[in-house]
């Protein structure tokens, strides 16, 4: 199994706990369901520490390595990070991992 972990870094107009959940929200909205996903987490930060770097947090699942790639090129993935996503934040940074489950 792949487990994607994106993290992403907000414009300061977008850095209050009330645009992090709204954000949040959508994410899970236009995430959620998408071709390949088996599980999605979105996260807002729990404490002072992790606000001070990372604003959103997105962990998805995938089956292998190919339908991550494939979650990464859908035309509906890349309308939220291209249309949505991207007059919002900052920086964005998406790591794969190989994880085995539990």
């Amino acid at each position: 199994m792949i487990e994607r972990i994106v993290l992403i870094k907000l414009k300061d107009e977008c850095c209050t706990d009330a645009e992090r959940e709204e954000i949040a929200r959508y994410s899970v909205q236009a995430l959620k369901g998408l071709l390949g996903v088996r599980s999605l987490l979105v996260g807002t930060p729990a404490d002072e520490a992790a606000a001070k770097s990372w604003d959103i947090s997105i962990t998805l699942h995938f089956d292998s390595l190919e339908a991550a790639e494939q979650f990464r090129t859908d035309p509906a993935h890349r309308s939220y990070v291209d249309d949505y996503l991207r007059t919002r934040m900052e920086v964005i940074k998406a790591w794969n991992f190989k994880v085995t489950p539990s």
